[in-house]
């Protein structure tokens, strides 16, 4: 059964990330959501009653565990290797802290599971990000969650507080090659417009679902549907796909 669609509360980590930030502030506008708790390091720069901070050390499960509670939990922290500072330290941001929030709420009964992950994503994969992202898709299906959706998008695009020139060299070559006609299904996709697809994923979807980017962009425009029904006054996606 998929969870209910009224008082909904969100829990969600990687909140001051590209997604992380289109994600809070489609939760706050949401009327199916009344309660949001963010589990970060740094402040998130949203001020709303329906939101709490908590400010935690991901690496220390026993200072939150007792804290997941709610419907559904998103996820979409991440990092690159040179954030990190090495192998060990992306390995640890992007599959040990996201794994063990999954394992602590579904082991406090959250129902629903929406992870960020990516094209390509595979366990055996030769490349160390797309394997790391699949080593964890395989984990966590195994848990206990009623729901689960896990999301594929190509390579994103949006407001970031740093800047990564590889990634942006790698975005103006994928553009270049579409507007040729080439690597069409390799289009990058704005973090808006994934954000909105993890909410409607989150409140409609049933079982375990693996969502690609065409799912993804399907997602997107359901939830805008659903937004400029119920809420006409706000303009929620309005992104720009190239």
């Amino acid at each position: 059964m998929a969870i209910e669609k009224k008082g909904l509360k969100a829990l969600v980590i990687g909140g001051t990330g590209m997604v992380g930030r289109q994600l809070l502030d489609l939760l706050i506008a949401d009327s199916r959501f009344s309660e949001i708790a963010a589990f970060t390091r740094h402040n998130t720069g949203f001020d709303d009653l329906k939101l709490t901070e908590h400010f935690v050390d991901f690496g220390d499960p026993a200072t939150w565990r007792e804290l997941l509670e709610g419907d559904v939990l998103f996820s979409c922290l991440g990092t690159t290797r040179k954030q990190a500072g090495g192998k060990l330290r992306q390995y640890e941001v992007d599959f040990t802290y996201q794994y063990n929030f999954a394992a602590g709420a579904a082991g406090n009964g959250v129902p629903a599971y929406v992870l960020v992950s990516s094209a390509g994503a595979d366990a055996n994969s030769l490349f160390f990000y797309t394997r790391i992202k699949g080593e964890l898709e395989e984990k966590v299906v195994k848990l206990p969650f009623e729901n689960i959706s896990i999301l594929r998008p190509t390579q994103l695009y949006g407001k970031r507080d740093d800047k990564r020139p590889g990634e942006e060299m790698a975005l103006s070559t994928v553009r270049s090659m579409n507007k040729l006609g080439i690597m069409r299904d390799k289009r990058p996709v704005n973090a808006r417009t994934v954000a909105a697809a993890m909410v409607e994923a989150a409140v409609h979807s049933h079982g375990c679902n693996i969502y690609k980017i065409s799912d993804i962009r399907r997602l997107s425009s359901w939830y805008n549907d659903h937004m400029i029904e119920h809420h006409p006054e706000q303009s929620i996606i309005a992104t720009t796909e190239i």
